[in-house]
This record gives C-alpha cells, structure tokens and sequence, in this order.
C-alpha cells in the first residue's frame, strides 16, 4: 500500500497523534538505552541459560547466570588488576554492547564425536571508564545450551600497552552447600591427588575443572578453554561460596606478561540438569580456535603398548645395567607382540642417556639424541616398520625445560628421520619446579600451570607439527580444548592415573575412577593407561594391587577417552586372559559419536561409543565403591538392523577386593527394543560390543 493522502483536519488529528507517539517512543528510546547502560543479557539458544552483564553501585562489573528461571551462580564480579596500571575494576559503565548468533557444525579430525555441533548466542559487552584516566575493555560472553564462555578483551589504549596482571578478579559465586568434587591447586603433585568430595564451602585451592552438584540437582563445572600465553587459573574460595580465580604466578610473583592488545582464556560453567548432562557437553571444545595445522591426516588415532610397566613394577629399570628396559631385544619382543595383537604402537621409555641414577633431578643431562649402548634406534625402528608397526618416542625431561628446548629440534629432527610420528613428553617434577635459566645464568623455577609452561608446551607442539609428530603430555598443564586448534596434542595425562596402582603408591580407590569421567575428563582426552590384567602383582594381601575387576580394566577403553590407548600390561599377562582380551584387540580409538548413558558422580557412569567409519558399537560402564544393577536400553542404535551383542560382565561372585578375576563372555541378539540388565561388581565393569548382524 502506498502513502494515504489525507485532508487538513485528519491531518491535526494525526499530528496530535504523531506528538503523542514520539513522545511514547522518546520515552522508550531513553528506556532502552538506560537498559543498555545499566545490563546486558545474553540467552542460550534454547532459551534455558540466562547470563545478565551489569555494574554494582560502585561501578564494578558483574555478571549472573540462571538456568531455568534459578539462579545458579549469584551476582558474581568481574576484572583485572595491574602492577603500574589503573585497574579494570571499580569506576565503569555500559557503554554499550554488540549481538550475534551461530549455528554451525564442523567436523573433528580425530575425536569422541565426528561431527560437533556449535550453537550460541553472544553478546560483546564494552565496558568504559566513568572516573580516573579513560579505560576501557570488552566482556565477550558467548552462550550454548549446555554453558557458557566468556573472556577479557583489552584493546590497546593510552598507557596501556605492555602490562603486567597481579590478579584476576573473577568470581563464580556458589551456594555453599552445594557438594564439590575437586583436586588441591598448586601442590607438589601438580594434578596428580585424589578427588575430594565435600560441601563447596570446603574447597581451598582447587585446580579445575571443579564440579559442583547443587540442592536442586543442577550440575556444574567450571573450567577455562583456550589457554593461550596467560596462566591457568586455580579456585580461590574468598568467602564462604565466593570462589574466585587465582592466576598461578611467575617465580617472580606477578601472574601475566602481556601486550595490548590482549585476551583472557574463556572462563567457562557448563551447565546441566544431571552428572549425565555434563559428559553429553562439547562447550570447552566449541571456545577454541579451529585447526591451525591444515592437513593433519598424518595424526593416528590407535592402540600401543609399551616398555613402561615393568619399570613401574620394580622388574626393569629406565637406566642402564642388566635389568635395562629400552634394550633392542626387549624392544623387538614388544614388537613382535603389537605385530601378531593388532596394535599400532610401541611406547620406548629410557632409551636415551641421562637416566642412570636419580633420574627424577637428571633434567640438566638429559641427552635426547644419544641412546644407550644396548639401543639401537635405526635398527628397532626399521623392524618395526617391516612388522608394520610405529615406535612411539619419548622424552623425559625431569622439568629442565631450558635443556629440552635447546635440544628439542635436533631430538625432533632424529625422530623424524626414523619414522617416529608419536612422541611421549614427560615433566616429572615437583610443583613449581620447572626449571629455565636465564641469559644470566640464573635458574628460575615455575609452576607447570604458569604462563611460562603453557607458552613452553605451545612451543613444543608447534615444533613437533613441523615434522608431523603428535605430542602426548605427560605432567602437563591441565587440557583447555586446545586439541581442537593443535590436532597433534593427541592426548594428555594431567591426574592421577594408572601408575599409582603399581608397586610405588598406594593404589587409586574405586571411587577415583567413577569421578574422572566427571572432572578431570570433561578437559579432555586422558592417557590413563588402561588394561592390567595382573590385578594382584604383589599377592591378594598386599595393599599395592589394582583396586577394580577385570572387566573394569576393559570398559574403561570406552569410558576414558582418548584417541590413543595403551594396553598397559606385560605381554605375558594378556596371554592368561586371552578370551578378555580379545576386546582390547577390537575396540576402537576413534569414534563417529559418543553418548553418555547414565551416571552419578563418584558412582557409576554409563557411555556407548560407536566407532567412526562403521556401524559398530561400544558400551562401557564402571562402578564404584558399591556393587549395581544397570537397566541400559539399546534405543540408540539403528532400528532396522539386529546385532550381535558380545557381553563382558562381572560374574554374580565378583568384587575388586576378593574376587577380581570372576567374570562372564556372553553374546546375545539385540535390536533398538532391547534392554540389557547388567550386573557390575564393587570396582567392577562391563564392556559390551555391538556388530550388525
């Protein structure tokens, strides 16, 4: 319809009108930009999570979040303090913000899911100073349905170039009777302790992810993603319920060295309605860069085994002498043995000199190109080539982080030479003993989770790229997603895992492995090191022994996840047990799609995994402390197809403690319809294969 064209008295009418509306518009106009002023709110795509963006009276940003009309992290601040700069704290306003929207799915190189969905809505919230010398900053807050991300944005501005940050005033503000699972932060064991589970208001320092259940059933987990040239940060609990960030320092105190302009990490809270929720998430994944690498064809997902264990076990040493490990005869045996099982790999541990004697302080002799006389790497290697099977390398170096890097192209360079695509790194040292030295000859010592080491470990990865080498951290900094922008750091360790079940330590309870699935495994892939089969290695009375059934070392190849997986074990041990490990020999790395089940944090959990570029399945489930019938119905699965479903379990007598090695093989038709009962013993599992018949 065009413009109508009306006479004299209609028109006075309509201007009394048009004042009246002007007015009614001016007043909302002035509304809305006083809404602007004062909050901002970003919603999740499905409408569920609620993130409000404002100041305090005193002009202090702040952020709260609700899911589902609850507030489940309370008016909580926000900011950044600096050694000689004015702080981004108190003294702001909203000046405004910008929104968008996306939706899109890309595609996995290697993973738990092929495809991954990346849903949210943003909204970049400017921040302007209203006293004091002209500041600003940007708060980008990203929200999904299953959390929310945001970081810091500080652009270059006047006397703001180069800065140092001594705090981080980033808080997460808790029920204090919520129940936390967490890990102490920036202890002597870096992240290798016990999870504790105690009410929030208990937490001290924490390393996260920590994991939060409160009353109303609501999960959640707060973690960073995208850790890039910034410190990690740990859980600082101020007062009761107010925990806030705490940037790990340089050994001279202050916590980053930055340039403007700069970002933070993603400061990260998935959120769900149960502990199932949670491990269903690809948020941290989401908030990080996509591929920098190009084609990364050359990153392999698979299984090895390794001359690793007996060490642990006291039966072979790291250092030379007649119980040496990494010899080449022990070496081509572990071949021989990956060769006629199937596996891909052989891990090579103490192959190189500087082992001898206290090798935990060794990291100043260290030598990563020179083998011992009983090792030859060019001879193992092309064995192994001719038995079509890869030499998994490594590198150990005790935290002198000064001499790896002044050999790390060399040591890179040989591996390459002799075909070795995988690498093992370790950093064995306590917290806060990295050790650099300086152009002064002074030897500083840094915490693994400081910026020092996250720029360290980038610098590794990204050396290693250059010869199409993947990078396995041991001792590392915690997982931020960033396997998602470096496709070759192909899996991490970063807890407490398997080797503390061996001779040295006392072992993992069945608790811990009911509570990674929930914490430590929301950052990532873990290399655990699953797959003992010798349970009882110093005799059923001795407290050094592995606290789980067998079929609990088999499920958790589809409960931890990680693109590479060892069989942990002695070859001789997996030779007892042929008919269990027959699953080890089958069960993938590498999955289309993965879904978590059922579970209850330091409980139970339930995952079923279905192995990309295939039609079969996997089923992992473990228990804990308490014995558990589980009702798993089969619904996922393709509802015109039958299957054959190969059923490790728990025998009806198994328990960790007195009978770890009762167990049951069945094999069964199923189809979408069918519903599995199953038993699982204390500490026990099951692991289940599913073929289209």
């Amino acid at each position: 319809m065009g413009e109508s064209k009306n006479s004299a008295p209609k028109t006075a009418v309509s201007r009394a009108g048009t004042c009246r509306i002007g007015a009614l518009i001016l007043i909302l106009l002035i509304v809305s930009l006083s809404a602007e002023i004062h909050a901002a709110t970003v919603i999740s795509p499905d409408g569920r999570i609620r993130v409000e963006i404002s100041v305090g009276d005193d002009g202090h940003p702040q952020y709260r979040v609700n899911y589902r009309n609850a507030v489940v992290v309370e008016t909580s601040k926000l900011g950044l303090r600096f050694a000689s700069h004015h702080a981004l704290a108190e003294g702001f306003e909203l000046a405004g913000s910008d929104y968008r929207a996306s939706d899109n799915t890309w595609e996995q190189p290697w993973g738990e899911f092929r495809l991954v969905h990346d849903a949210f809505n943003e909204r970049s919230v400017r921040f302007r100073s209203n006293d004091g010398p002209a500041r600003e900053f940007v708060l980008v807050v990203r929200a999904f349905n299953d959390g929310i991300g945001f970081r810091y944005v500080v652009p270059e501005q006047p006397y703001y170039k180069d800065v140092v940050i001594v705090d981080e005033l980033t808080e997460f503000r808790v029920a204090s009777d919520a129940t936390a699972w967490w890990i102490p932060g920036r202890g002597w064991n870096r992240y290798e302790f016990l999870y504790r589970e105690t009410p929030a208001a208990d937490i001290a320092l924490a390393h996260t992810p920590v994991t939060l259940k409160l009353a109303s059933g609501v999960h959640l987990s707060l973690h960073e993603a995208a850790l890039t040239d910034y410190p990690a940060y740990v859980i600082d609990q101020r007062r009761d319920g107010v925990l806030k960030t705490n940037l790990t320092p340089w050994s001279g105190g202050e916590r980053a060295r930055l340039t403007a302009p700069f970002v933070s990490p993603w400061r990260t809270i998935q959120v769900s309605p149960d502990a199932r929720g949670l491990l269903n998430s690809s948020l941290i994944l989401n908030l990080n860069e996509p591929n920098k690498l190009g084609d990364v064809s050359w990153v392999e997902p698979g299984k090895y085994v390794g001359i690793w264990w007996a060490m642990h076990l006291g039966e072979r040493t790291w250092g030379s002498g007649a119980a040496h490990g990494a010899t080449t005869a022990e070496t081509k045996r572990y071949i021989d043995f990956a060769a006629a099982n199937g596996f891909d790999g052989v891990l090579v541990e103490g192959w190189n000199t500087g082992w001898d004697g206290d090798w935990f302080s060794n990291g100043a002799i260290f030598n990563f190109t020179e083998t011992y006389p009983d090792f030859d790497l060019a001879q193992v290697a092309t064995y192994a080539r001719d038995k079509g099977v890869r030499i998994v390398g490594h590198h150990e170096t005790s935290g002198h982080i000064s001499n790896y890097e002044a050999q790390i192209d060399e040591a890179f360079d040989l591996y390459e030479a002799h075909g070795v695509r995988q690498v093992k790194t370790g950093y064995v040292a306590d917290g806060g003993d990295l050790r650099w030295v300086d152009d002064a000859g002074v030897t500083h010592r840094e915490w693994h989770d400081g910026q020092f080491a996250v720029n360290h470990f980038e610098r590794v990865l990204i050396a290693a790229a250059k010869r199409r080498i993947s990078i396995n951290t041991h001792e590392p900094v915690k997982d931020t997603g960033l396997r998602r922008t470096y496709p070759n750091w192909i899996s991490r360790e970063g807890a407490r895992g398997q080797e503390y079940n061996a001779s040295w330590s006392l072992p993992n309870p069945p608790s811990h492995n009911v509570t990674l699935p929930y914490t430590r495994l929301l950052a990532g892939p873990m290399d655990f090191t699953p797959g003992i089969f010798d349970l009882m290695h110093q005799g059923a009375d001795s407290e050094y022994r592995v606290q789980s059934t067998l079929m609990q070392q088999l499920a958790l190849y589809v409960v931890f996840y990680s693109p590479i997986q060892m069989a942990a074990d002695l070859p001789e041990n997996y030779r007892k047990f042929r008919d269990a490990f027959r699953f080890i020999q089958d069960v993938p790395t590498d999955w289309e799609q993965s879904i978590a089940l059922d579970g209850e944090v330091g409980e139970f959990v339930v995952f079923a995994r279905q192995q990309r570029g295939s039609d079969d399945w996997f089923i992992g489930a473990l228990s804990g402390d308490e014995p558990r019938s589980l009702t798993l119905p089969l619904d996922f699965l393709d509802g015109d197809r039958r299957y054959r479903a190969t059923i490790y379990r728990d025998g009806d007598d198994a328990h960790w403690r007195s009978n770890p090695y009762d167990y049951v093989i069945d094999t069964q038709t199923v189809t979408k319809n069918t519903v599995l009962d199953i038993a699982l013993a204390a500490g026990g599992g099951a692991a289940i294969g599913l073929s289209p018949l």
